[in-house]
Order: structure tokens, then sequence, then C-alpha cells
């Protein structure tokens, strides 16, 4: 499988690594106790961690199709996935770097560290994940953490409150290295999404951190 590489022009850093965690931070309270940070361009070299981590990189990322079952029919999953345990080997150096800093900026206010990477290719604008919260484990009844660092090609996430609510939908593009963190109550009281487009956008990939048993 072969991707044509869309690099961002905020981004001409060939060597990958991590910007000051603290720099460029914001926070936007939500309701009912939720709260997201965001961090645009986080990670420097994007593109290259992109390359190394995607189907034919270097990395070797044994990405996986996952099949569930909708309107009495099972079907492909709409992206690829690949999931690491906290024992496990990790791809690539940075994502323990990532994890590392996560924890250590956020262990106040979450009380533990990140423990587990997810990861999710979207190859086109076709792929995406519908409405959901990340509530398997404790999430279902805790509040915790799941921060997002997004890679290559731009697409929206979108965030909103569990049941709806008029004018509340909050979306943020993110490509190219860009942080997002979802905290406080936000996997229980509200929701997120990547939907489908039909813009001509090339693939990206969605690095998920998170607590010990928080899915």
């Amino acid at each position: 499988m072969t991707f044509a590489l869309q690099g961002s022009l905020l981004d001409q850093v060939d060597d990958v690594g991590l910007r000051p965690l603290g720099a460029g931070l914001r926070r936007t309270p939500l309701s009912r106790g939720a709260w997201i940070d965001v961090r645009p361009g986080w990670l420097t070299g994007a593109d290259e961690l992109f390359a190394r981590l995607s189907p034919s990189g270097s990395a070797g990322v044994d990405w996986r199709s996952e099949r569930r079952v909708m309107w009495n029919r099972e079907v492909a999953t709409p992206r690829l996935l690949r999931f690491y345990g906290e024992s496990e080997p990790w791809p690539d150096p940075v994502l323990a770097q990532a994890r590392s800093m996560l924890s250590a900026h956020y262990r106040a206010e979450l009380g533990e560290p990140f423990t587990t990477a997810g990861m999710c290719l979207y190859r086109d604008g076709r792929d995406s994940v519908t409405w959901h919260g990340d509530r398997e484990g404790r999430a279902s009844t805790q509040d915790t953490m799941v921060a997002i660092v997004s890679i290559e090609a731009p697409r929206a996430l979108m965030l909103r409150p569990v049941g709806g609510g008029a004018g509340q939908t909050v979306r943020h593009v993110l490509g190219h290295g860009d942080l997002l963190v979802m905290g406080g109550s936000c996997q229980r009281t509200w929701e997120h999404a990547v939907p489908k487009t039909a813009a001509p956008v090339g693939p990206r990939i969605s690095i998920q951190f998170r607590p010990h048993g928080i899915r």
C-alpha cells in the first residue's frame, strides 16, 4: 500500500521530535465538567514520522483491519488500527517520549501516567470514526484523559455533548503534529468523531495515549 504524502509548509523540520508542551497549550472548558487542551504543532518532523509508521514504512507497524456488526451484517471498520499495550515494544522512540512528556505534564491533574498508545490510519476521506466516547473500563464512571497526536493530512475532529445540543458542537482541524487532549468528564459526558469527507484529503494517522485500563 503506497501513500502520496502532502507535507505541511509549517513543518519543514526533518528531525522527529517534540516541542515544549506547556508553551502554546491552550485549554477550552466544555459543559458538564469536560475540557480540551490543544497544542498546535507539538510534534516536529510529522511527515517523516508518518512515513515511518505507514504500512510500507521502516517501523514495520502491522496495521490491522477489524470487523464489526452493523445493521445485522458484518462490515469492515473504516480505518486501519494498531494498539500498543504498556508492556509491548512501541514502533518509534518518539511515541515513548511523548508518553513521558504527557505523563509529566498532566500527572498532578490526572493522578497517574499515560501507559498505552492506540493508532488509527485514515487512508482517505472515506475512512472515519462515528460518534463515541472512550468509555471502556474505568472511563465509564471516572474522569480521565485521552491525548491525541495527529500526523499528516489535517482532518476535522468533532465533539458534542452526549445526547446532542444545539450550537454546542466543537470542531478542530488536526494534522501535522497537532495535539488535542480530552479531559475531565469528556469521555462520559461528551462524544467525538472524525466524519467522512468528500474533499480530496490525504492519509492521516491518529495516535491516542491513554492511562491503564482506559479504551
